[in-house]
């Protein structure tokens, strides 16, 4: 079984921090319901293939749309691929 995606956070910039000791990303505790949408994904599929949803979250990250989009597809591919075994 693949394993599903890690969402990508990106932190807020202060000005009080040192760019050098800022890391710019971090991982999130779940993808935002704007980038199940955009990626065509469904609440109920993404709970289904233990996907992790923040409902909280309200931005919609491009990184995270496409690792969603690729997971997708290599679960179908999966599904498939087990469907003609059992044939």
């Amino acid at each position: 079984m693949v394993e599903p995606p890690k969402p990508i956070i990106k932190r807020p910039n202060y000005s009080f921090e040192l760019q050098s000791e800022r890391k710019a990303v971090r991982e999130g505790r779940g993808f935002s319901l704007g980038e199940l949408q955009k990626a065509g994904i469904s609440i109920q599929e993404a709970r289904r293939l233990k996907i992790r949803i923040d409902k909280r979250r309200k931005s919609v990250h491009e990184e995270n749309v496409q690792a969603l989009k690729e997971y997708i597809d290599k679960v179908r591919a999966e599904s498939k691929k087990s469907e003609e075994e059992k044939k």
